[in-house]
């Protein structure tokens, strides 16, 4: 069972999201928050498996709620729901440590999907939303050539397969993706992913496609 804190200030949203997800014989919602320091308090107590994040809140925003969850170390993973417009919020929330975004007119499959993956340890980006995000994303990394900088020691304990296989998930490949075109067995790209994740210290795949932009590997 999937335990669920929906964090969204418009009771409305709330309630549709709780409908939709109590729909679900593997999901159940704990509670709901109104605003980022319900949700960061409540996630505490609660210690659910999926945080369900609005971006704009009165008070503290999702993304500072989000920093502050999961900087704690508790096993609860954020999933940010935002609007196209709201690129410039949503990208921050990449440094703060969410493990996916979804638009809010997602479809519903897409939404209970996307909760599903998130808290079996994936990340799940909108397909239409992954570039944007990542190309605001980038625009706030230091200035300077990766190729004058000193060797990012995230990378240091990579064999040549884990940094290829680190730079196709920077590119947004998908584990089914990586297998076709690289010529490996499924079972195989998820050892490499998990082995990429754990050397590099990264959170889940989103965190992984940071460092991948990070230490120059992916170019925007």
């Amino acid at each position: 069972m999937t335990t669920v804190l929906i964090a969204d200030d418009q009771p409305l949203q709330r309630f549709g999201f709780r409908m939709l997800l109590e729909s679900q014989d593997d999901m159940t919602v704990l509670d709901e928050a109104a605003n980022g320091t319900e949700a960061v308090r409540k996630a505490a107590d609660l210690r659910p498996d999926v945080v369900l994040m609005d971006v704009r809140m009165p008070g503290m925003d999702g993304i500072e709620a989000t920093r502050r969850i999961t900087a704690s170390g508790d096993r609860a993973r954020v999933l940010i729901l935002t609007t196209f417009d709201l690129d410039e919020y949503a990208y921050a929330g990449l440094r703060a440590g969410a493990s996916g975004f979804l638009v809010k007119d997602a479809q519903p499959e897409d939404l209970l999907s996307g909760i599903r993956a998130v808290a079996s340890g994936d990340a799940v980006v909108a397909p239409g939303l992954t570039r944007r995000l990542l190309d605001a994303y980038v625009h706030h990394l230091p200035a300077g050539t990766p190729e004058a900088a000193a060797p990012d020691p995230r990378l240091a304990a990579l064999t040549d397969r884990e940094l290829e296989i680190l730079t196709v998930l920077g590119k947004g490949w998908t584990n089914t993706e990586i297998a076709t075109r690289l010529h490996l067995a499924e079972s195989t790209v998820k050892t490499h992913v998990g082995r990429v994740l754990a050397k590099t210290g990264s959170r889940d795949r989103v965190q992984a496609v940071i460092c991948a932009y990070e230490t120059g590997l992916v170019q925007p």
